[in-house]
């Protein structure tokens, strides 16, 4: 045998032992715990056969505690670049397999390439986590590793769309690079976030917690709203990227891909104009009302699980991508709170990063009272959900169905916000506030002075929330000042937000020249 096929036999063999990873009764580990490899993983994401990795020889350089003696090719990581629906994406899936796959200096600058080459090529990057933490045996290189990733999180974030995948442990500082980015996905039972560990809870509160309930997926889905997406299986997580990525460009410089559209955008939608209740303070289904404008009734959202008194996802109208904001009448009769507040806010904040209109479908009463949301700065999230409307120069279209009080009106994309479309159903009420609140208040002498008379304060009270009722629970004060651009048919709404977005596609808008804003936190 020549010396040339020598040497191509060499690289054969060690290209079979770097996909090995930390060898085969390792991998046969990871499968009995229910999970697969870092290549598994990578090859049920991408498109057959386009992959193509970077450093697959690359090894630690740690001396420290015998680490010399435990080299793997690759080091822990597998990365590189392929396509999703033919679209060019980067991805690294850390391998459990070695080393548990805790983040090694090396390990560190495989991931920091493959985001430096993302960003260079305009393209979105997806993290597949799966580690122990940080190798405590590389001692401070580990942790500036960690610090280099979330450097280039950070510079990434509103250049290229950011996914993260959590399919195993992610603890310690480990956590901060999923935060980081656009949309992070978790495993049901089987993946866990949090900064510090059961064990140091129980040390330093007392709490008796395990690693489910103090990070789960259930955990992070509901009450921190830390996860956006949660999946059965893996082959269910791979397949809600690909969903989530086809609704959204590859950079800022560019649109949504476009998909072909055979929904008529003219279709009447007759059950709209009987949805809403006779009784204004009874729930009716948002979803209903989501599913009946938008092309073939798909719409693909985003953290279901959390703040379910607002909803935001993705959907298309003419085949282009929207995103999606609405209060929910059938939870909390749709009010804003902090958590509510800071979701809509950051989702709206992505769409306005990547040129995504945005629909806003607006029947909500108010913000929640009472000390624990004050005492949790509903005030701030509040501001938070203003600020992101009030900042965005995506097209913004908002239909008001029923309730828009007070201060909720104003932050959920109202006119003053440089909304470019505002347009409400006849079933608008636009106020201060409500009928009973407002009568309470401008006629409350006059209820005094009738009470002390002994006169019937309560038929009072009733007549003067019917002429409130009567100026106010309408639309047509709103659309008097111009506040209000149209009063529409329920049933035409499909049409007049396609026809809207038609008429929007050319649109220009720049905010005042700045570093950047300081948005309340």
């Amino acid at each position: 045998m020549s010396k040339q096929l020598e040497k191509i036999k060499q690289l054969i063999a060690k290209r079979e032992q770097a996909r090995l990873g930390g060898g085969e009764k390792a991998i046969e580990k990871q499968h009995q715990k229910g999970k697969y490899t870092a290549r598994e993983r990578i090859d049920m994401l991408l498109d057959a056969g386009s992959f193509e990795e970077y450093d697959m020889f690359k090894e630690h350089r740690c001396h420290n505690f015998g680490m010399e003696k435990k080299q793997f090719l690759g080091d822990g990581v597998v990365a590189g670049s392929g396509t999703i629906d033919g679209r060019l994406v980067f991805v690294f899936a850390q391998d459990f397999t070695v080393h548990a796959g805790s983040l090694s200096e090396t390990m560190s600058q495989k991931i920091c390439k493959v985001m430096d080459m993302a960003m260079k090529m305009g393209a979105p990057v997806i993290g597949l986590n799966d580690s122990g933490g940080a190798r405590i045996q590389e001692g401070i290189n580990a942790l500036a590793g960690y610090a280099e990733i979330f450097e280039r999180n950070i510079l990434a974030s509103g250049v290229i769309p950011q996914i993260s995948g959590i399919y195993g442990p992610c603890a310690g500082g480990a956590v901060y690079s999923p935060a980081l980015t656009d949309f992070t996905l978790m495993m049901e039972g089987i993946s866990y976030m949090f900064l510090t560990g059961p064990k140091v809870v129980k040390t330093v509160t007392g709490e008796d917690i395990d690693q489910e309930h103090l990070g789960g997926a259930r955990v992070h889905a509901s009450k921190s709203g830390v996860t956006h997406f949660t999946a059965k299986t893996e082959e269910e997580a791979a397949e809600m990227i690909k969903t989530l990525l086809s609704y959204i460009p590859s950079n800022n410089m560019e649109q949504a891909p476009r998909k072909q559209c055979t929904d008529p955008i003219d279709r009447l939608e007759d059950s709209l104009n009987e949805i809403i209740p006779e009784n204004p303070n009874e729930a009716y289904d948002m979803y209903k009302v989501i599913g009946a404008v938008v092309d073939d009734g798909e719409f693909f959202e985003v953290q279901p699980k959390f703040a379910k008194n607002i909803i935001v996802g993705f959907a298309r109208f003419n085949g282009q991508s929207v995103g999606i904001v609405a209060n929910q009448p059938s939870c909390y009769a749709g009010v804003l709170d902090v958590n509510a507040s800071r979701k809509g806010a950051r989702f709206v904040r992505f769409c306005d990063a990547f040129n995504i209109p945005i629909v806003s479908l607006v029947d909500v009463p108010g913000f929640l009272p009472g000390t624990g949301q004050e005492y949790n700065a509903v005030i701030l999230h509040g501001a938070q959900l203003l600020y992101a409307y009030g900042e965005a120069t995506v097209p913004k279209i908002t239909v008001t169905l029923r309730k828009s009080y007070g201060g909720s009106h104003i932050v959920m994309g109202s006119k003053q916000l440089h909304t470019d479309l505002n347009y409400a159903w006849p079933s608008a009420e636009i106020a201060v506030m409500g009928a009973s609140g407002a009568a309470a208040v401008l006629y409350a002498k006059e209820a005094k002075a009738k009470k002390e008379a002994g006169e019937d304060v309560k038929a009072f009270i009733a007549e003067k929330e019917q002429e409130y009722d009567e100026l106010f629970a309408n639309p047509y004060q709103a659309a008097k000042y111009g506040y209000i651009d149209d009063v529409i048919e329920p049933r035409n709404t499909r049409f007049r937000i396609c026809r809207g977005l038609a008429q929007l596609a050319t649109k220009r808008d720049a905010l005042p020249a700045k570093k950047h804003g300081n948005i309340p936190m």
